[in-house]
């Protein structure tokens, strides 16, 4: 399914516009939080949970998939050490030598950066989300 598709999906909703900007707000807030794996379930958990529309939900969650993921998370890590203060975040690896202990101790310091970084741009992802969703719903209505 492609992006417009999915869009005309979301702006035929019938429900009040609103209910259908937060509904994909929110999706759009657990695609990009760093809760990795989880997206799915928790997106139809807090629809659920907020009597919002699931579909419209999921359509949030999915901004992020297997294509856009990498560079959502390396930008949300990068952009969580800046706003923690970091300046050096790549450590010197070894790269012919390399093995999972030594790869994890080595990025074990971008953690909290990418937890950080990963809510804030969830966050501000969100209320874009909302307000450009919202827009195009009363757009559509016309």
């Amino acid at each position: 399914m492609h992006f417009k598709d999915r869009l005309r999906e979301v702006l035929s909703v019938n429900e009040p516009p609103r209910k259908v900007a937060m509904a994909f707000a929110v999706g759009v807030f657990v695609g990009m939080s760093p809760l990795l794996g989880l997206h799915t379930v928790l997106g139809i958990l807090l629809a659920w949970q907020l009597k919002l529309n699931k579909l419209v939900t999921l359509i949030g969650v999915y901004v992020t998939n297997p294509w856009t993921i990498v560079p959502i998370y390396t930008f949300g890590t990068w952009f969580g050490a800046r706003v923690l203060g970091m300046s050096h975040i790549m450590p010197t690896v070894d790269w012919r030598h390399i093995t999972c202990k030594m790869l994890f101790n080595e990025f074990r310091h971008l953690l909290i950066p990418f937890i950080v970084g990963s809510t804030l741009l969830g966050v501000v992802s969100a209320v874009a989300g909302y307000i450009l969703i919202y827009r195009a719903v009363i757009h559509s209505r016309g």
